[in-house]
């Protein structure tokens, strides 16, 4: 075993406040078969972490019960027939659960080689949205170039992202935040026009944007009230996305509109799904998306960073105005 064989972790001690979040000691884990085990340098701090301290979201079967999705650093060990990576290899990592800590096992074909030009702050930021983002908007919505393309939250990391990866691949592109300071951040990001939410209800200024033909594909993280007007703007053959509710489950809409326009409304979750899907997502990311970040073309878009053991008021920052991504760190980061 490489290092101490107990490692530090950000505990759940109980449902509740960023204040349920605490420092403890765990052992380091063993990978198993294909899984590399990662020495953390840098944990994505994601809704759905804040989702799980609060008791709505619990880890899948097998994962382990302290949050974080997402994570970057060294490969430190490999489990038998695990032979993608090499102790040493600078990873990041799509996991389950359990990145708030020292070490997280994942397998192999869920991690990705990161960017000589990218550090491991920059790089515990990707995961968690890219692998959201191109599951849903270029697998699932099959979204192309030439079309026209919304993200609700704008400036989140679902958000920052969509709008990067869909202008990159040639989408005319759209999104709506929350102050005329987002709207601008997302503009510079891609963005052909952003909707300020607070002033004005998105639905008319995008028909008219889009010549009344409506926006070809719509991700949204909002639900509630915003479903009946994602029908409503959504063009001929439009496709919808749901990836979170943050308004709510439950919606009214109308179901003459996605039959006459032919829509499709569907929506997934992505920590559940089992570890090849994931890796079909890796794959891809790995050919057609980390050639940008390479290159410096698509990058994440970093709000602040917090020690690890900061994890409560890194959780407490979530639920502020912010743009991008927040990341714990631990003492390798660089």
């Amino acid at each position: 075993m490489t290092g101490s064989s107990e490692m530090r972790i950000v505990e759940i001690k109980g449902s509740g406040g960023p204040e349920v979040l605490t420092i403890a000691k765990r052992p380091r884990p063993e990978p198993g078969p294909g899984e590399i085990r990662i020495k953390v340098a840098a944990a994505g701090v994601n809704r759905p972490d804040v989702f799980q301290r609060q008791g709505a979201y619990p880890p899948p079967p097998g994962a382990p019960e302290w949050p974080g999705l997402e994570v970057a650093g060294i490969v430190e060990a490999a489990g038998p027939d695990a032979n993608r990576f090499s102790p040493g290899d600078r990873v990041m990592a799509l996991v389950p659960g359990g990145g708030y800590a020292e070490a997280v096992c994942v397998h192999e074909t869920n991690a990705l080689h990161v960017p000589a030009n990218l550090s491991f702050v920059e790089a515990a930021a990707i995961p968690e949205t890219f692998f959201t983002v191109w599951s849903n908007v270029f697998m699932r919505a099959g979204l192309r170039s030439g079309e026209s393309f919304l993200v609700h939250g704008g400036t989140s990391g679902i958000g920052t992202t969509a709008i990067q990866l869909a202008h990159h691949f040639g989408a005319r592109v759209f999104a709506t935040a929350g102050s005329a300071n987002k709207c601008r951040a997302a503009e510079k990001l891609g963005a052909d026009a952003c909707i300020n939410y607070r002033d004005t209800d998105f639905v008319e200024p995008l028909m008219e944007a889009t010549g009344n033909q409506g926006v070809n594909v719509i991700l949204d993280m909002v639900g509630g009230d915003y479903a009946a007007r994602n029908v409503k703007l959504a063009a001929v053959e439009g496709r919808i996305i749901q990836i979170a509710t943050l308004k709510g489950a439950k919606a009214e809409i109308n179901l003459s509109q996605i039959m006459m326009k032919r829509l499709v409304y569907t929506g997934s979750t992505l920590r559940a799904r089992p570890v090849a899907f994931k890796a079909s997502i890796a794959e891809q990311l790995d050919k057609l998306v980390v050639p940008l970040l390479a290159d410096g073309k698509v990058r994440p878009i970093i709000e602040k960073t917090y020690l690890l053991e900061e994890a409560a008021s890194a959780h407490r920052h979530m639920d502020e105005d912010h743009i991008g991504k927040i990341v714990l760190t631990t003492s390798m980061a660089d």
